[in-house]
């Protein structure tokens, strides 16, 4: 199956256009090599999804694509059954003709923190980076972008948003298996997202220039990322294990995060939002199978980790190049 073939269709006469001399070869080596056991199985599954015709989409206010009448009953507990051989679903939630894929995280509660203090998205391109299964990629699509791209390695990631498509059907909104350092410097994008991704990063510092290399002159970085308390000097570096995660390895405070931004050059950087990441924000689900926000915090001291840090907390910055 070609998944890319329309993105191609789509760039060659837009101003991504330049992105066609490397991304095909990356895309035909992933697609070769294609490393998950699962990847054949999530393939059969996404084939047997039922077809629909979706009397509404709304994604404007939510990620809602067709109404429960649409769809008779088999095609309804067809489609559950296969969504759910796609677990862990982390990031939604997503409503499917009546069906509620009610995801890990509360995704929407991130969004609705961050739009107020976004530049308008109409008709703009965007880029996510780190975007995971794509929930965001909609919202941004529902807020008038006119192009979005989505990038993230994980395979799984990659299926789900397949899955969604599958109902959705709107080729002006992508994902892309690759990271980060994987792009070119495309200085194409008005707007470019890294929510969630900085702490797992060995060297933040080249992180920001690859962000700052995608954007256009002027356009605009949302970044969001785990920060502790303290002055612009303060970074905890944790050790083998941060929330039971393996891969974190910086977090700043809010102050030395800002500095960062702007030793890297951009401008106008700031602070809009800082909250203690809740329970009711991210859980367990029917749609997980595995630990969640509850398990990875200290049973006797939810403001400490497991580990004995600082519980997780999160900022959005916003910056210009």
């Amino acid at each position: 199956m070609n998944y890319f073939a329309s993105f191609y269709q789509q760039i060659a006469v837009n101003k991504l256009a330049p992105w066609l001399t490397s991304l095909p070869q990356q895309l035909a080596r992933w697609q070769k090599e294609q490393l998950h056991g699962e990847f054949s199985h999530w393939q059969k599954t996404l084939e047997a999804l039922p077809n629909t015709s979706p009397s509404i989409v709304d994604f404007n206010s939510q990620v809602k694509i067709g109404e429960r009448r649409d769809i008779n009953e088999g095609e309804y507990k067809r489609a559950e059954n296969l969504l759910k051989k796609l677990k862990p679903w982390r990031k939604g939630p997503y409503h499917l003709h009546g069906l509620h894929i009610d995801t890990e995280w509360r995704s929407d509660f991130k969004w609705d923190r961050l739009y107020p203090h976004i530049s308008n998205l109409q008709d703009k391109y965007v880029l996510d980076i780190g975007c995971g299964s794509g929930y965001h990629l909609w919202r941004m699509k529902g807020s008038g972008a006119k192009f979005v791209v989505g990038i993230d390695p994980t395979q799984l990631f990659f299926m789900q948003f397949q899955a969604i498509q599958h109902f959705a059907k709107d080729t002006s909104v992508n994902l892309l298996p690759l990271g980060v350092e994987d792009l070119p410097e495309l200085a194409a994008f008005d707007t470019v997202f890294a929510m969630g991704v900085l702490y797992h990063r060995r060297s933040p510092i080249d992180f920001l220039y690859q962000l700052k290399a995608q954007l256009v002159k002027g356009g605009e970085l949302v970044l969001e990322t785990l920060i502790v308390d303290g002055d612009e000097n303060t970074v905890l570096v944790p050790g083998e294990r941060y929330a039971k995660m393996r891969n974190v390895w910086f977090l700043p405070s809010a102050k030395a995060m800002c500095a960062w931004l702007e030793r890297c050059g951009f401008s106008n950087v700031r602070v809009v939002n800082a909250d203690i990441t809740s329970v009711e924000e991210q859980r367990k689900t029917d749609w997980i199978d595995t630990e969640s926000l509850q398990d990875f915090l200290d049973p006797n001291d939810s403001s400490k980790t497991i580990e004995g840090y600082p519980a997780p907390k999160r900022a959005i910055f916003i910056a210009n190049k």
